[in-house]
């Protein structure tokens, strides 16, 4: 019997090595345009509540789609899932709390500690740390590291990168399944629910009424389809498809893409530097991606 379910529906189909790339950058641009959606809902909504908005959209969207109710769900299924939707809206809240109180260069740079230690300890080859340190250079380099910054800011950054190493090791097992999406959609919904009176509490005492103002749950709808159910759906076809270890290497393209998207979107042309971080992270990629003689078996992702 499958940890997560039992289902009669087919195996999900693993994804041919050349199109993983592309998927995840479909991903990662959803992203980054459901992110300039939120900007709008920062400005007067707390940095939690516009995560926890996001979730919730996320959360009625995954469901509608995947109809997880029409598969018998075991307890420990249901339990693996809340857990993993937990610690995905978790990271999103305390990556926004961070970005609140520090620069976003600096939050994005610190954040990547989390799937770089998580591509470090996943590594048998001396090419894959070889591409681990390209990755964490070019992610220097495009974020544009500052020092200069809050302590407290720093430490909901840091908790992030934690978030997010956990995020990839519980996703893979979670992908593993072949019920990922649908693990997706339940933990996602369960995840909103269980955070609410943490997240939304706070803002009704310090202004409720962004609650009465459509436009909230309408960009919290459209940062929840873009941010969230897009490129976490996504995720899933690609952790299906690829180990641990080169996911975590795929997620250094997040500045990367997001470089693109405010070049196109914003008119905000990057930097020599940022150009040369690009590169760096394209060529660690390659690297990782060069095949080898004989793959030994990923051992489990450890819960």
């Amino acid at each position: 019997m499958n940890s997560i379910s039992t289902s009669d529906r087919p195996a999900t189909r693993t994804l041919p090595g050349w199109s993983v790339p592309m998927v995840f950058i479909v991903a990662a641009t959803s992203q980054y345009v459901g992110a300039a959606l939120g900007v709008f809902l920062f400005d007067t909504t707390e940095p939690a509540t516009v995560a926890w908005l996001r979730a919730a959209a996320a959360g009625v969207a995954l469901l509608a789609w995947r109809r997880p109710w029409r598969t018998r769900w075991t307890r420990r299924g249901i339990a693996v899932a809340a857990g993993f939707g937990i610690v995905t809206v978790s990271m999103n809240i305390v990556f926004y709390e961070a970005i609140a109180r520090i620069p976003l260069g600096t939050a994005v740079a610190i954040e990547f500690l989390g799937p770089v230690a998580v591509a470090t300890l996943g590594s048998r080859r001396a090419r894959d740390l070889i591409a681990v340190a390209l990755v964490a250079a070019g992610v220097v380099l495009l974020a544009g590291v500052q020092f200069d910054v809050e302590p407290v800011g720093v430490g909901f950054a840091l908790a992030s990168a934690v978030l997010w190493a956990a995020y990839i090791l519980v996703g893979k097992r979670v992908a593993d399944t072949g019920d990922g999406q649908d693990c997706l959609a339940v933990g996602m919904a369960a995840a909103a629910v269980s955070l609410a009176p943490f997240v939304l509490i706070p803002q009704l005492v310090i202004d409720a009424a962004v609650f009465a103002d459509p436009r909230t749950w309408l960009l919290g709808l459209g940062v929840g389809l873009l941010s969230s159910a897009v490129p976490y759906a996504l995720d899933q076809v690609v952790l299906t498809a690829v180990g641990r270890a080169r996911f975590a290497l795929l997620l250094a393209l997040l500045p990367a893409t997001a470089t693109v998207v405010g070049a196109i979107a914003l008119a905000q042309r990057p930097t020599t530097l940022e150009l040369v971080g690009i590169a760096l992270v394209m060529l660690a990629l390659a690297i990782s991606a060069l095949p080898t003689r004989q793959a030994a078996p990923e051992p489990p992702a450890p819960l």
